[in-house]
């Protein structure tokens, strides 16, 4: 008798298990998708996931949170206030861009680095248009640049000058997506996809309950960004992903091409042959990072840190010595190309 009445108790339990396993299958199929888009960090974002509710206004707060800590166009930010060396209090989000920028800048030797911006702006991608500098301008400037000539003690900014600056807009769209897709997650939604200024995050699956599918841009000299054909597709499911490229941003002058991202080292903008890195990580911040580092190290130094670092991928579109657009991508980046 107790065996029998065991055995009808294991049965409920099993239908029981099954009806509630239907019903959350049926309700996450009839569950819609919510699309948002917007402007934010001089960008646009798109962000697509499956929930009953549009959770827009509640994104929008985290996004500024975000800008609030590390937009150097935002007079009241943290990050604006660290560079007029006020008295600040640094909150996580600062602390925790800076503390990764610093980390990735000792693993890269210095080709990423948030110190860098004085010099980017002299060569007129910042907030002052081109002219080419001086090597009296490059040396003085290059003074001010160091990632080792800051740090984090005892919660606040020291500088080995007072006039070295912060910019962490190699770093901080990234580290917006992460914010966004970690809110997603504290409210339970599994299926997402944020994307930020083409850096993006994906988690479980798309409207059509297939994987998430990103593409890779061409790379093509077009400054207007009006150019959206497609290098390749890579599967970044539950993945993070960013991208970086020269072959956008950069301005004629005298007759010779000057790309956006500029070599901390020396002071100059890089001449190497990576025309577009794109990195896949498990954090869009650290995805964003190294896409930077691998446009200033070029694709021998990027290769060597991927070796170092096998939880990173990496799909890299170069120019070989006759001038034709060629591909590398690490071996771990093979099973994510959908299309070549």
């Amino acid at each position: 008798m107790v065996k029998k009445k065991k055995i009808l108790w294991q049965v409920v339990f099993l239908l029981l298990l099954i009806v509630g396993t239907v019903l959350i299958i049926r309700q996450q199929r009839t569950m819609p998708y919510q699309h948002n888009e917007g402007f934010v960090f001089g960008t646009v974002y798109h962000i697509t996931y499956q929930s009953k509710k549009d959770l827009q206004p509640a994104i929008v707060a985290e996004m500024q949170k975000v800008d609030d800590a590390l937009s150097a166009f935002n007079k009241q930010s943290v990050i604006s206030k660290v560079n007029r060396n006020e008295a600040v209090q640094l909150n996580d989000m600062f602390t925790d861009v800076f503390t990764l920028a610093q980390t990735i800048s000792q693993e890269t030797h210095g080709a990423f680095d948030i110190t860098v911006a004085p010099l980017v702006n002299e060569w007129g991608f910042g907030f002052k248009q081109g002219v080419e500098p001086t090597r009296h301008v490059v040396d003085s400037l290059r003074a001010l640049v160091g990632y080792e000539k800051v740090k984090l003690m005892k919660g606040r900014i020291v500088k080995a000058d007072p006039r070295i600056m912060l910019d962490c807009s190699a770093i901080a769209k990234g580290y917006g997506v992460d914010v966004v897709a970690r809110y997603l997650r504290s409210q339970g939604i599994q299926n997402f996809m944020v994307e930020i200024g083409g850096e993006v995050v994906t988690s479980g699956i798309n409207e059509q309950r297939m994987p998430w599918k990103i593409g890779v841009t061409k790379p093509t000299d077009d400054s207007t960004q009006t150019n959206r054909e497609l290098q390749t597709v890579l599967n970044v499911t539950d993945k993070a992903m960013a991208t970086s490229g020269n072959y956008r941003n950069f301005y004629y002058k005298g007759g010779k091409k000057y790309a956006h991202t500029v070599d901390p080292k020396t002071g100059y903008p890089v001449q190497h042959n990576i025309l577009s890195a794109t990195v896949i990580a498990n954090h869009c911040a650290e995805a964003d990072a190294y896409a930077t580092s691998f446009m200033v190290m070029g694709l021998d130094g990027a290769k060597k840190i991927l070796e170092k670092h096998p939880e990173l991928m990496a799909y890299l579109i170069y120019a070989d010595e006759k001038g034709n657009n060629q591909v590398w991508f690490s071996p771990s980046m093979e099973g994510k190309i959908l299309d070549n």
